[in-house]
C-alpha cells in the first residue's frame, strides 16, 4: 500500500499525463497508472522517472481511434 504522499504524487502526475486524453479513453489511462504502480513499488523514483515511464505506457497503449487503424 502507498503512503499518501506518493499517492498523491501518482496522481498529480497520472492527471497530467492523461490532460489531453479523450475522456472514452480508460485504457490509455488505466495503462499509465499501471505503470506508474509498478516503478513506485521498486523504490523511491524521481518524478521525472514517473513521468517518462508514463509517457512510455501511453506510447505502447494500442488504440483503434488512431487515423487508419480500422482501414
Amino acid at each position: 500500500m502507498l503512503d499518501p504522499e506518493t499517492a498523491a504524487v501518482l496522481r498529480a502526475i497520472l492527471d497530467e499525463l492523461c490532460a489531453s486524453l479523450s475522456p472514452y479513453d480508460a485504457r490509455t489511462r488505466t495503462d499509465v497508472a499501471s505503470r506508474l504502480l509498478e516503478v513506485a513499488k521498486h523504490g523511491r523514483p524521481s518524478i521525472d522517472d514517473l513521468k517518462r515511464a508514463g509517457r512510455g505506457a501511453m506510447h505502447q497503449t494500442p488504440t483503434i481511434w488512431r487515423r487508419g487503424a480500422l482501414t
